[in-house]
């Protein structure tokens, strides 16, 4: 069986940033290594509608390294288009890929239905890719693994799935197929993160998939992030103004409160309403106190940072805030302007030159947030184009992603040379800085490899 050839079909987050999906065929078995939804530029989020090109109904099971939309968005279309096995992950992964798919069921079923009656989809009538009942038939597939354990989850096929921060659950994923051993990076956290512990580290590799989404770049440490935030929030609150923070609602958003409320805490911030504008986030907060292995945050300080914040739930609620111009703080998602409660403030409160738009986490190329970045002066929100005079501010250092110099670390510890590595998860100049990096540092050859390529392994 050792000689059995392995084919890797690249369906996702290959030449770019998003849709994480890599399916391995083993000749037996159909395993599907995280299933996530394109985001960002509009040719890329159209493949959400294709069907993939493989036969949904013969993949076995998926795994999942961690929570997020783009590892996870996919799930209730694949179940919809014919998946029938088991959906892997650690539990609170699980979680939050149900909190996650819920969401954006709802928030996809009410941006249809805004659209259709407003009239501005080119679509008619437009529809959510899925709906809260697909989200209902997905869930049951779920099965919860305990972390760092060898499992053997199908015939022939064992894996582990290892801690790797990033967020609460996050795990790098060892597969050992035929005695070889694949490892699948997912996406890496950094080695020193205010709440989660450093990212463990493989040991050994036949394969090697890694992301690059920081490839070429360095990030400051997170401690030296937060006096810029001090004084952000301070110019932003003495002009009048209020500061406005997308942001992931998985851990960037727990991460923020916690900044805010630490300074709130040390006096070096006004006191002004802070509000966490995300149901999501709200039930993100219950999964912090069910997960104390996972991160490091104290129970009484959960509940303390909680108690500073106006968690906002209902969508009435929202739309009454978005109209309140005294000063604030608001975090909301999503993290990079593709959908969620934020447009909904912006909609009212772009214009205003006094506010501020702090970004705190990556911008996928094609989205609103990366545009801001690069000083688009309208913004369009539901169909309509609003001119955007807020101040935009852009703090590297509270990336949930590791960096440069982290991401060549994180190999460091592998005692044999790969005989295969797939840069993956990374625009095009950075999985060539990460490539070139792999080369310098390891005298190792890597690969990046296109969208929709198959290649086998021997």
């Amino acid at each position: 069986m050792n000689n059995a050839k392995i084919n890797i079909h690249f369906l996702g987050a290959a030449g770019t940033v998003t849709g994480s999906k890599y399916l391995v065929d083993t000749g037996e078995r159909k395993i599907l290594i995280d299933c996530g939804l394109f985001q960002g530029l509009k040719e890329l989020r159209l493949k959400n509608w294709e069907y993939p090109p493989v036969d949904v109904s013969e993949i076995d099971a998926v795994l999942l390294t961690h929570g997020h939309m783009d590892h996870t968005g996919y799930l209730p279309r694949l179940v919809k288009q014919g998946f029938k096995g088991a959906i892997f992950g650690t539990n609170p992964t699980l979680d939050i890929a149900k909190i996650i798919l819920n969401d954006s069921a709802k928030i996809q079923e009410q941006e249809a239905e805004r659209a259709n009656k407003e009239g501005y989809s080119k679509h008619s009538p437009a529809e959510p890719l899925y709906t809260l009942n697909d989200v209902e038939k997905t869930v049951p597939r779920f099965k919860g693994i305990p972390p760092s354990q060898w499992l053997p989850i199908l015939k022939d096929v064992k894996a582990r799935f290892q801690y790797n921060g990033h967020i609460l659950g996050a795990t790098y994923i060892e597969l050992d197929i035929h005695g070889k051993h694949f490892v699948f990076s997912g996406d890496i956290g950094r080695t020193n993160d205010l709440l989660l512990y450093p990212p463990l580290k493989p040991t050994k590799a036949d394969v090697l998939f890694i992301e690059s989404t920081y490839g070429g770049r360095f990030h400051p440490e997170e401690e030296e992030a937060i006096p810029q935030i001090e004084k952000l929030v301070n110019d932003t609150i003495n002009k009048g103004g209020s500061l406005f923070v997308p942001s992931f609602s998985v851990e960037r958003a727990q991460l923020m409160m916690l900044i805010f409320w630490r300074l709130l805490k040390e006096d070096k911030i006004p006191k002004v309403q802070m509000i966490m504008d995300s149901p999501m986030g709200a039930n993100v907060l219950e999964l912090f106190h069910r997960t104390r292995d996972w991160h490091r945050l104290e129970d009484n300080e959960c509940d303390e940072m909680c108690s500073h914040f106006k968690v906002v739930s209902s969508y009435r609620e929202t739309m009454e805030l978005r109209t309140d111009n005294k000063p604030k703080i608001v975090i909301a998602g999503s993290g990079m302007l593709t959908g969620g409660r934020m447009l909904n403030y912006l909609e009212t409160q772009a214009q205003n030159p006094n506010n501020t738009l702090l970004f705190v986490g990556y911008q996928a190329e094609g989205t609103r947030g990366r545009k801001l970045l690069e000083g688009d002066k309208e913004l369009k929100v539901y169909g309509k184009w609003v001119p955007f005079k807020m101040q935009v501010a852009e703090i590297e250092g509270l990336s949930a992603h590791a960096d440069h110099k982290e991401l060549m670390n994180w190999m460091s510890e592998i005692r044999n040379k790969p005989k295969r590595i797939f840069i993956v998860h990374g625009e095009k100049e950075s999985a060539e800085a990460l490539q070139k990096g792999i080369k310098e540092t390891y005298d190792w050859d890597a690969e990046i490899p296109e969208l929709y390529t198959i290649t086998e392994i021997e």
